[in-house]
């Protein structure tokens, strides 16, 4: 049985026209539409169903506030503009949701937890958020959103305002909206197939 695959424009939607936005449209995002980009990016892979993710979506101007001190000065006037900007974290205690994310391995809180097993706990977080931040971002194109992923800010600050129990840690920032498709600067070149895979 030959496997469904995306046409030409769902490929488009996710990887060719999408855009790193910059400039937004004053359109708020529905908290549904939040909603639905989770409940679409959940079903990513994780190693052993871990699920380390842990979102903050800052809406409110009280809350775009809190960040604007942690933030790259290239990166607040979009920050501030953009409708939405979400925190993404990882939960460092993310295994104590094994028992009901991967059920079928009573064992598996013990591979991160106990004696010597913090860096295990933290490298899988770190890393599976990581690869989780990737489905949110396709996750957003595909329910409509525009993104604006960000690494420029001071992760201790965040860390401080927003998790100050030290449980979860940023990983990256994401602006949401309606991007403004007339402020896009010209596209940037990638890599060729040759220049960034090899086969043996």
């Amino acid at each position: 049985m030959e496997r469904a695959v995306l046409d030409e424009a769902g490929r488009n939607l996710l990887f060719r026209a999408a855009r790193t936005h910059s400039a937004w449209l004053d359109r708020p995002v529905e908290e549904a539409k939040l909603v639905e980009l989770y409940e679409l990016l959940k079903w990513g892979p994780t190693s052993a169903n871990g699920l380390p993710l842990r979102v903050l979506f800052l809406i409110s101007r009280a809350a775009k506030e809190r960040l604007r001190p942690a933030l790259s000065p290239g990166n607040v006037a979009k920050t501030m503009a953009a409708p939405v900007t979400a925190i993404l974290a990882y939960d460092t205690r993310f295994f104590e949701f094994l028992p009901k994310t991967f059920p079928h391995e009573p064992e598996a809180v013990s591979w991160f937890s106990g004696p010597g097993k913090e860096n295990a706990a933290l490298e899988t977080a770190f890393r599976n958020c990581s690869l989780q931040g990737g489905y949110f971002i396709l996750a957003a194109r595909a329910v409509g959103l525009d993104c604006g992923p960000m690494s420029g800010f001071d992760r201790d600050r965040v860390d401080a305002e927003f998790f100050p129990d030290g449980r979860l840690r940023s990983n990256f920032l994401c602006n949401l909206g309606y991007g403004d498709p007339t402020r896009l600067p010209p596209r940037n070149p990638r890599l060729s197939f040759e220049e960034a895979c090899r086969i043996l």
